[in-house]
C-alpha cells in the first residue's frame, strides 16, 4: 500500500478489523520508510455473474429468466415451484451431464444404432438393461460427491 506522506510503496499493517457489518475492512498501517501511521478502507469488490450462451455472446445472469425458463422445462411433470425454487437458491452440480454426453458422443462416433445411450431397452419384454457406461458414471458420480464432503 503505497504512503500517503512519503509514497514510497511497503508498509505494515498494525490493526486490522471489519466495520460497516463487514461491508468494509479497516486497517491501520505504518509506511516502512517514513514510519508514519495511516488508516485505509478495503471493500470486497462483487463481481456480476457472466452466462455465457450456446452462440457465445454474454448477459449478466437474472435469477427470473432462469426460473421462467425451468418453469416452461417441467410444466408437463409433477415438479413442484418449491423444488424448482430450491435448486434455483441452493444450486445444482451439473459436472457429471457433461460426462454422459462424452460417452453419448463416442457411441455416435461407433455409428447410430437402437441401443444408442446408457441403456437399452428389450423391445420385446420392454425391460431396461444397463450398459457398462452407466455404471461407470454411477460410480463417478458416487466418488465426485464423497470427494466433496
Amino acid at each position: 500500500m503505497k504512503c500517503p506522506f512519503c509514497g514510497f510503496e511497503e508498509s505494515k499493517v498494525i490493526d486490522s478489523r471489519p466495520t460497516d457489518e463487514g461491508e468494509r475492512i479497516r486497517r491501520r498501517r505504518e509506511c516502512l520508510s517514513c514510519g508514519r501511521r495511516f488508516t485505509t478502507y478495503e471493500i470486497i469488490e462483487s463481481l456480476p455473474i457472466i452466462v455465457i450462451k450456446k452462440d457465445k455472446s454474454r448477459e449478466v445472469f437474472d435469477r427470473d429468466k432462469l426460473f421462467n425458463g425451468m418453469m416452461r422445462a417441467c410444466e408437463k411433470r409433477p415438479v413442484s415451484v418449491d423444488v424448482i425454487e430450491k435448486a434455483i437458491d441452493e444450486g445444482f452440480d451439473i459436472r457429471g451431464y457433461y460426462l454422459w454426453s462424452l460417452f453419448d458422443n463416442f457411441e455416435w462416433s461407433a455409428g447410430y444404432h437402437y441401443k444408442f445411450g446408457i441403456a437399452t431397452t428389450d423391445f420385446a419384454t420392454g425391460e431396461t438393461k444397463w450398459k457398462r457406461s452407466a455404471y461407470f458414471y454411477r460410480d463417478f458420480i458416487q466418488k465426485a460427491r464423497e470427494t466433496a464432503k
